[in-house]
């Protein structure tokens, strides 16, 4: 057994893993498959977030690289492998484009290693850090990314993790800091809202039973990331009301791209 299969526990459901049950894949447990269909009893759109959340990265990726000549991409918080990862989308506009994952869940780093692999133009690489461990997260990313010019820093649903709110703000502002001119932020986040109080109640029933626990922001709170940056149109909205292709209900996950 590797050091990375002895952090598994697949006592207790793990977000990665549920994400990945809503999303249809197979890497999860029967643990994760029970809290999933909890989860969802009390609140039945909320496997739509995953999806939501999935399209609104192709979409981000795609308009980045395309339109905006972004050629490097910082995806912190990678989750498990599924269809269009990151650099599948990035590389499809622009063959060379070069792409670091990190993540700290033992499940992703034993799957990234063997299923997120680059064209031959560009570069994929993965790292073992946490999102708050900034300094090394650069450091590593370095070997690979060009600091220097314009990254897309990627944080889908895991500032979520950091419960406290200035060291949220702060892990982000430092991770841009670091970044070129030109550098976007892509990120998402569950929200609560009044108008979606069954959100609520599945985050405590998330809270209590799963690990990591989450922390729920206010849409207002989930745009204070992005101050200092020149937000995007249409700004900080559901994940799958950013340019969608075709209209689709609102999630209670929202998101926004900024450019520094």
């Amino acid at each position: 057994m590797t050091d990375i299969e002895s952090r598994i526990d697949t006592s207790r459901p793990h977000t990665a893993r549920i994400w990945n049950y809503w999303t249809g894949g197979k890497d999860n447990y029967p643990v994760d498959r029970e809290a999933g269909d909890r989860i969802r009893e009390l609140h039945p759109g909320i496997g739509e977030y995953a999806k939501a959340d999935r399209l609104f990265l192709g979409r981000a990726v795609r308009y980045l690289a395309g339109q905006e000549g972004v050629r490097q991409f910082l995806d912190i918080g990678t989750g498990l492998p599924s269809a269009d990862n990151t650099h599948e989308v990035a590389q499809r506009v622009v063959p060379d484009a070069r792409v670091v994952y990190v993540d700290n869940d033992p499940l992703v780093l034993a799957h990234a290693r063997a299923l997120l692999v680059g064209t031959p133009e560009g570069a994929t690489d993965y790292l073992d850090a946490d999102l708050r461990d900034v300094d090394t997260i650069l450091a590593a990313a370095a070997k690979t990314l060009d600091l220097s010019k314009p990254v897309a820093l990627m944080l889908l649903g895991v500032v979520i993790f950091v419960e406290d709110d200035e060291e949220s703000y702060g892990v982000v502002r430092r991770l841009m800091d670091a970044l070129a001119p030109g550098s976007h932020l892509v990120l998402s986040h569950t929200v609560t809202h009044p108008d979606m109080p069954d959100v609520d109640a599945a985050v405590a029933f998330w809270n209590e039973h799963g690990t990591p626990k989450l922390t729920q922001r206010t849409p207002e709170a989930v745009a204070r990331y992005f101050d200092g940056l020149e937000l995007l149109e249409p700004g900080v909205v559901s994940c799958s009301a950013w340019r969608p292709e075709r209209p689709a209900p609102d999630v209670a996950m929202y998101a926004g791209v900024g450019r520094k």
